[in-house]
């Protein structure tokens, strides 16, 4: 049976596993959209959007910059100083962000122009997206290797690079709720042909 095109594939994986990579890789060698869900939550509260009133209406007029859009200092000063204002924030801003990508989804689906459809993010499957892509990819990487490329690109500590990896979701749930596993231990180059072998398969199926 043919599948859609393009073909949705959630991007997932824990800290420091090299997903940034993987997708520079992605949008360079194949036709498609990637987004990145850190970036469209950024998109889904500039001034003018549904979720920018919801979310003065619960921070206060005071959390608006000058320019009119929301001071990002501001709002996460307020956010990090109260769970229960984080916790409703992210009930703002999640589903906004899944309409934007399903928006941005059916376009792509109606012009027929792209053969993939790519979203990245570390909360993937804690929001559901599971059942709205085609594939839910899963970024691994080994636990010291993450460590390391952490130490090294963001100065982290290790007491700081081991709260992180203990805040996400572990190994295993991480497998259980994924499609396909890319090992990103070692080299791009071995990435990608993991990657190119999937790919392969899905565009043959869609073409």
């Amino acid at each position: 049976m043919k599948r859609n095109k393009p073909f949705f594939i959630g991007i997932t994986g824990g800290v420091g596993a090299g997903k940034s990579a993987v997708l520079s890789y992605i949008r360079e060698t194949y036709n498609c959209d990637i987004y990145l869900a850190d970036e469209v939550a950024h998109e889904v509260k500039k001034a003018g959007t549904p979720a920018y009133g919801e979310l003065v209406e619960l921070l206060g007029e005071d959390v608006v910059g000058e320019d009119g859009e929301i001071n990002k200092a501001k709002m996460a000063q307020r956010i990090f100083a109260d769970a229960e204002i984080l916790q409703k924030v992210n009930d703002i801003i999640h589903p906004a962000v899944r309409v934007y990508l399903l928006v941005r989804l059916e376009e792509a689906r109606n012009s027929g122009e792209k053969d993939l459809f790519f979203v990245e993010a570390a909360l993937l499957i804690e929001c559901g997206y599971g059942e709205l892509v085609d594939e839910m990819w899963y970024i691994h990487a080994d636990k010291e290797v993450r460590k390391a490329r952490l130490m090294a690109a963001r100065g982290y500590s290790e007491e700081k690079v081991a709260q992180i990896i203990a805040s996400q979701l572990s190994e295993e749930e991480y497998r259980e709720n994924s499609d396909f596993v890319i090992d990103n231990s070692f080299s791009l180059e071995e990435s990608a042909k993991q990657i190119d072998a999937r790919l392969e398969k899905i565009l043959y199926e869609i073409m």
